[in-house]
């Protein structure tokens, strides 16, 4: 009998550790459940304020409607945007990308923004510096200015407040970047080599232009530098912590025409071509008109590009 009782306890004892050890994975299962609604909810409100469509449903120069699913290959327009105070700012940078899932493969033209063109939307036949449109019409005339420059459709635009670079480089941690230019900016020494940058640091060394050789090409190649490493760090587990900042950060400054869904499925079809990326620069000469410096594209140039972009697009 004694044994009996015993063994009873045991089992007893048994059953509410298993209850317990059940209890406790129960709390931690509803606990990530939990945190996984927090961040999904807190993205999409993000997205919602981030949404911006534009004055268009879509590019006149696609003759067939975009379709995500279908893995057709699409363009986006990057935009960063140097605002300060109240003022609407210029496109400091602009990199139109296309991505064509099929080959796999993503193409990254980065465009100088002293090239003089034609601003669409600007009255009849004016020309001036390429970021000026976003000036006079904002992002509506930026993305048509460009379509008229490449004659290639802008299926998407993603818009960056160049200050925000500051707060989200600090939202992640700061940022690695590999330097090859030793130069001095604002006060900032930058040597050559691995440099990891707090968000002030970041964005006097991506806005450095005239001390570069290279000119606008060279402060370009450090904007990519450092947006490639704020992407890096922000899909790090360390700045899962930090969520709630890097989406403060991004829902006050990021603005564009892309979809919640649009972004899901990009995500879903596209990511492979991402890994295959080739860097296209546009040659050209500098000149100056009444004093005012510009970067002249010939057209055969222009007409190069087209080609070769529209071909990584699959459009006429």
């Amino acid at each position: 009998m004694e044994e009996e009782r015993k063994r009873k306890k045991r089992r007893k004892k048994k059953k509410k550790g298993f209850k317990i050890a059940i209890g406790i994975i129960s709390i931690l299962i509803l606990g990530v459940a939990a945190y996984a609604f927090s961040v999904f909810h807190s993205v999409t409100a993000t997205l919602d304020k981030t949404h911006e469509p534009l004055n268009r449903t879509v590019s006149e120069k696609r003759s067939t409607k975009l379709d995500l699913d279908k893995k057709d290959p699409i363009s986006i327009l990057l935009m960063g945007v140097d605002q300060r105070g109240a003022d609407r700012g210029r496109s400091d940078s602009l990199v139109l990308i296309t991505v064509n899932p099929i080959d796999k493969s993503m193409k990254m033209v980065s465009i100088p923004r002293d090239t003089r063109t034609k601003i669409i939307g600007k009255g009849t036949g004016t020309t001036d510096k390429i970021n000026h449109a976003y000036a006079f019409g904002g992002i509506d005339m930026a993305v048509n200015t460009v379509e008229n420059f490449l004659d290639v459709p802008i299926d998407y635009y993603v818009e960056v407040n160049m200050e925000s670079f500051r707060d989200i480089v600090d939202a992640v941690g700061g940022v690695t970047v590999n330097n090859d230019l030793d130069f001095t900016y604002e006060g900032q020494h930058f040597t050559k080599g691995k440099l990891h940058l707090n968000g002030a640091e970041a964005l006097r060394y991506s806005r450095m232009r005239k001390l570069d050789p290279r000119g606008d090409f060279g402060r370009q190649m450090r904007q990519r530098q450092i947006l490639e490493a704020v992407i890096k760090e922000g899909a790090s587990v360390k700045s899962l912590a930090n969520y709630g900042d890097i989406l403060d950060v991004i829902g006050k400054n990021v603005r564009t025409n892309l979809t919640f869904d649009q972004m899901k499925d990009i995500q879903s079809n596209y990511k492979d071509a991402t890994g295959n990326s080739e860097q296209i620069q546009i040659n050209g000469t500098g000149e100056k008109i009444n004093g005012i410096y510009y970067y002249a594209v010939p057209q055969s140039e222009r007409t190069r590009l087209s080609n070769l972009l529209k071909q990584h697009l699959n459009v006429k």
